[in-house]
C-alpha cells in the first residue's frame, strides 16, 4: 500500500494531500525604483506584491531571479530578466559578483529570510538595499493538521517545517523530502531526509512518489 504524501507548500499537487503552509500579507512601502540598476527577486510572492505598484516605475529594471520558476513568473508579469540563479538564495552572491561594485541593487523580500547572501555581498563591498514586500505567517491549515503516522512529508521552505512542528512531530519512520539544503537545516536533529534534485515542487513530488 502506497504511503500518503503530504505536501506543505503554498502551491498544490494532484499527487499529494495539500496543506497550505503559509498565509501571506502584502506590504507596500514607498520605493523610488529609479535609484536602482537591478532588482533581486526570490519568490513568486514578490511578483504578486509588485502588482500594488505602477508598472511603469519598475518594469524596465532587469531582475536577478533566484530560480527559473520565479523568473518565469516575473517574465509573465512583463518584467525583464537579468539573470537566473540555481534555486538557492545563498548562491545569489556569486551572480552579484559578476557585476561592478558600483551597481545599485534592490532586494524585494519577505520579512523573514533564510539566506544571508545580502550581508555576505555587502561585506564584499556591493551595494544592496532591501524592502520588505510581504509577511508570511503560519496558516491555520498547517497548525490544525495532525500527521501521526509514517507518511511521506514534503517540505518546500524552512517556514513550512517550523509551522508543521508547532503542533506535530515527525514520525521516526516517515519519509521526508525537502526542496533544498537550506530547508533541510531546519529539520530536527536525527531526522533522515532526501533533498530533491531540482528546487521545484514537481521534483519533490516525483521523488516522494518513488
Amino acid at each position: 500500500m502506497l504511503k500518503k504524501i503530504y505536501l506543505f507548500a503554498t502551491s498544490k499537487s494532484e499527487h499529494a494531500i495539500n496543506i497550505k503552509s503559509l498565509d501571506v500579507r502584502f506590504l507596500k512601502p514607498d520605493i523610488n525604483f529609479s535609484n536602482y540598476d537591478y532588482l533581486i527577486i526570490t519568490s513568486k510572492q514578490t511578483v504578486k506584491a509588485l502588482e500594488q505598484y505602477s508598472k511603469e516605475d519598475f518594469i524596465d529594471i532587469p531582475a536577478l531571479c533566484v530560480s527559473l520558476k520565479t523568473a518565469n513568473s516575473y517574465k509573465e508579469f512583463g518584467g525583464k530578466i537579468l539573470s537566473i540563479g540555481d534555486g538557492y538564495g545563498e548562491n545569489l552572491a556569486k551572480s552579484i559578483k559578476e557585476y561592478p561594485k558600483e551597481t545599485k541593487w534592490l532586494y524585494l523580500r519577505a520579512e523573514l529570510i533564510a539566506s544571508d547572501f545580502v550581508q555576505r555581498s555587502r561585506d564584499d563591498g556591493y551595494s544592496i538595499e532591501e524592502e520588505i514586500l510581504y509577511v508570511s505567517e503560519c496558516s491555520q491549515e498547517i497548525l490544525d493538521v495532525r500527521v501521526n503516522d509514517d507518511s511521506t512529508l514534503v517540505f518546500t521552505s524552512p517556514s513550512s517545517i517550523e509551522c508543521f512542528l508547532k503542533n506535530n512531530t515527525i514520525h521516526p519512520n516517515a519519509k521526508v523530502v525537502v526542496i533544498g539544503t537550506t530547508t533541510a537545516k531546519c529539520l530536527p536533529d536525527g531526522i533522515k531526509y532526501i533533498v530533491s534534485q531540482n528546487t521545484s515542487i514537481e521534483s519533490c513530488i516525483e521523488l516522494a512518489i518513488k
